[in-house]
């Protein structure tokens, strides 16, 4: 190990400003893609949405997203030229909705990163757990694999952003490169033939849409973190915009091909039937029938680097949100605090950890009766990462929304387009989108009918966002310097 990848030890300063100009576009675009981790998403999350649904036209889900995330990209684009902070939807929704709206959002987008986050560690200490018994006949518990993953993950949190960028760079080309190879093979073993099916319109717009699009939009959480890092890039004013917009375009073209191979490799009428009866593993029981078992082997070994990949991207995001809630003083301001030697948010990402670990450590004690070898994935996954997307549907259509209020300023600047039409029609897709979420909520979690679950995960998501309003509109009352500076942190105008 050289000094620059030796696990971080730093000094807790009263610095409060992050390592500046580190980033350039393409390790930014690869840490977004790398928070949508494609191989879990091609391996794991198209097969089980074939399988809920019971549609063929998930390939065009993620066209339709696209669609939608590109218009939301283009004000947001725009408004990241002007506001530069590590709190990014706080703050957008802050300048353009109000500050009690923008302390609100902070800490609905805090707990559902977090979710994100720590469910995707329940999904990897299954994955590992399952690896380590099929290869080695070892029998390690997921919780004991999932601090692993933690550990690997802190020790990185605290370390500089550039080296945290080539980490993920070298995982994401490597998922890259597995999902284009089963895109290959899935093509040229296609046993109905090429058609459209999975692009047609009527495959997907039937029952089950919402559901659909419910699970799809979940392949993309994590590209709107390009704002997040605008403190960190070399480019404040172009960098973050240019590579939210490249990010997002691939996400939903890969996704898309790649679903669409999956449709033909199985064929129209078979993608359904298998994916419901292989799941998560579809992928890697096709590549295991027509590729030589050393691939099929690290196919797998990229699928756990895809969610320890997934697992770092988060936790960058939720460190620097609690930078900039504490630099502004809206948590305490001790979170603020930077390391000297590495210019990371080590508070925030010792405060993620130390989150991360109870809640591991409480799954583990709730499942240590369950007989349920899929319990990690069932509860501590399922449960928290549909928290997570719910909530962060709901904070991007507030900030296509703040996007508009902002860009008014800006007339001249900016095209009707930019300002209004785009962020606008993005606003209401995203508001339909939430909506068919809250509908569809008892789906996505697993169970056929509403449940207590049904309505406290989503509660425990806005709670938080309404007890935020308050605080910042006590804030006002009684500290109105700190609520004066709500939202200003790094931003230039």
């Amino acid at each position: 190990m050289n000094a620059h990848t030796q696990p971080a030890q730093p000094v807790a300063d009263d610095r409060q400003s992050l390592d500046a100009r580190r980033i350039g576009t393409p390790a930014l675009v690869f840490m977004i893609i790398a928070a949508s981790a494609p191989l879990t998403v091609a391996a794991g999350g198209v097969p089980s949405n074939f399988a809920v649904t019971g549609l063929v036209g998930i390939p065009l889900s993620f066209i339709v997203l696209g669609i939608v995330l590109v218009l939301f990209s283009i004000g947001y684009a725009a408004m990241s030229r002007h506001v530069h902070n590590a709190g990014a939807f706080f703050a957008y929704i802050a300048k353009g909705l109000g500050k009690p709206a923008g302390v609100g959002a902070s800490l609905t987008a805090l707990v559902a990163y977090n979710s994100m986050q720590i469910g995707i560690a329940g999904m990897f200490g299954f994955v590992l757990s399952s690896f380590l018994g099929g290869q080695f006949g070892l029998e390690i518990s997921w919780w004991l694999c999932a601090l692993a993953g933690w550990v690997i993950v802190g020790l990185l949190g605290v370390n500089r952003i550039d080296l945290n960028a080539k980490v993920l760079g070298v995982i994401v080309l490597a998922e890259f490169l597995i999902v284009v190879i089963y895109d290959v093979v899935g093509l040229s073993h296609a046993p109905e033939g090429f058609s459209a099916d999975g692009m047609v319109p009527t495959q997907l717009f039937a029952g089950g849409v919402g559901a659909a699009l419910a699970f799809s939009i979940a392949a993309f959480m994590g590209f709107e973190s390009g704002a997040i890092y605008n403190e960190e890039v070399k480019d404040p004013r172009r960098t973050a915009g240019r590579a939210t917009i490249i990010a997002v375009s691939l996400i939903a073209v890969f996704y898309a091909f790649s679903a669409w191979a999956m449709v033909m490799a199985e064929g129209p009428n078979g993608v359904v039937p298998r994916s419901q009866e292989f799941g998560p593993d579809l992928m890697f029981v096709f590549l295991a029938e027509r590729s030589p078992g050393w691939f099929v082997e690290l196919a797998n070994v990229l699928f756990l680097t895809s969610l320890l990949a997934a697992l770092l991207a988060f936790h960058n995001i939720v460190a620097r949100y609690i930078f900039a809630l504490g630099r502004e003083q809206v948590l305490p301001q001790a979170l603020a605090r930077t390391s000297r030697r590495t210019g990371a948010p080590v508070a925030g990402s010792l405060t993620q950890s130390a989150l991360a670990l109870v809640i591991i450590l409480v799954f583990a004690v709730v499942g240590a009766g369950s007989e349920d070898p899929l319990f990690p994935v069932v509860t501590l996954f399922t449960w928290l990462t549909n928290m997570g997307a719910f909530g962060l549907v709901l904070l991007m259509a507030l900030t296509a929304l703040a996007v508009v209020g902002f860009l008014r300023a800006h007339a001249a600047e900016y095209s009707l387009w930019t300002r209004v039409i785009a962020p606008g029609v993005a606003a209401l897709g995203l508001i339909a989108l939430f909506i068919t979420i809250v509908v569809n909520f008892n789906v996505l979690i697993g169970t056929e009918e509403p449940t207590t679950l049904s309505w406290l995960l989503p509660a425990l998501v806005l709670v938080p966002g309404i007890l935020g309003t308050a605080w910042a509109w006590r804030l006002r009352a009684r500290r109105p310097q700190i609520y004066a500076g709500i939202g200003s942190g790094g931003a230039l105008g």
